[in-house]
């Protein structure tokens, strides 16, 4: 049972099967599809800030993750990029979908690149947040560290103990600490607590270092589609520094920096970030 605390203003709760594991997922709005991919720790809480501001210009589809919210967890789902693709392929196909913008931020913006390579021109537009990328260095040295960090059932009761640990990782997030709205670090600590959440990240962290080169691999095959890139000055989790040679990869990109914030601008800044998405979703040449 989903915690009510959780919930995201109007947005209607849905669920789905997606090859045998249930998915949870929001939707509000009207007009041309939105799909929203949250980063590694997040869930569709992440937007909460977004959705009502959004939702007059498309229909918004806000997904927990299969290992992540309110969905299910597996021992045995391969989380690697092209597979999670593949899971937000069926998603496509069982909404039928058949051309929609994406929007993700940190390992869900590569998530995002990653389905646009693999939907054969079903992704319309990309706005990608702090997008992990060949090259941030952050990353690259961080996650396999990070990887080896135990798993297992009897690791994750004492960690969701480690309050002063949750602080920590949430202010690193942010440009300036002071900024976190009150009841995020219960929103996010409401879904960490489930049982297979740390397991799923650990095995995401696993297979970085190939997800990377895969996202490099692929970059040729999106680069005709219109993209916006926002990005934190303040980012300590995604370096700001790789966003312009990731920007040369696509022909038809801009960049938005959004002075002071960090990794999640769209929950610390979140006027000025809907502000930038909008403009790009109702420009008249896209």
């Amino acid at each position: 049972m989903v915690n009510p605390a959780v919930q995201v203003g109007d947005a209607e709760e849905h669920f789905t099967t997606l090859d045998g594991l249930r998915m949870r997922y929001l939707q509000s709005g009207a007009g041309p599809p939105l799909l929203l991919i949250h980063g590694l720790i997040g869930y569709s809480f992440s937007w909460r800030f977004n959705l009502a501001a959004l939702a007059p210009h498309a229909t918004l589809f806000a997904l927990d993750l299969p290992g992540m919210g309110f969905s299910d967890r597996s021992s045995t789902m391969d989380c690697r990029l092209p597979a999670a693709a593949g899971r937000l392929l069926l998603f496509l196909d069982q909404q039928k979908l058949e051309s929609v913008d994406v929007l993700g931020n940190s390992h869900g913006g590569g998530l995002a690149m990653m389905l646009a390579a693999m939907a054969e021109g079903r992704v319309r537009r990309l706005i990608l947040v702090a997008p992990v990328n060949p090259w941030s260095h952050h990353g690259r040295l961080l996650a396999p560290l990070l990887a080896r960090i135990p798993g297992g059932s009897r690791l994750h009761p004492l960690l969701m103990r480690l309050t002063p640990l949750h602080r920590f990782l949430l202010r690193r997030q942010y440009g300036d600490p002071r900024r976190i709205s009150p009841g995020t670090l219960e929103g996010y600590v409401a879904a960490l607590q489930i049982p297979g959440t740390l397991e799923y990240a650990r095995r995401v962290l696993h297979g970085w270092r190939g997800d990377l080169r895969e996202l490099e691999h692929i970059l040729p095959r999106i680069a005709h589609i219109p993209t916006l890139l926002v990005w934190g000055s303040r980012d300590g989790v995604v370096s700001p520094a790789s966003a312009r040679p990731l920007l040369q990869n696509f022909a038809r990109a801009e960049l938005v920096t959004l002075e002071g914030a960090g990794h999640i601008p769209y929950e610390e800044v979140p006027q000025e970030f809907n502000r930038a998405v909008i403009a790009f979703l109702t420009q008249p040449d896209r």
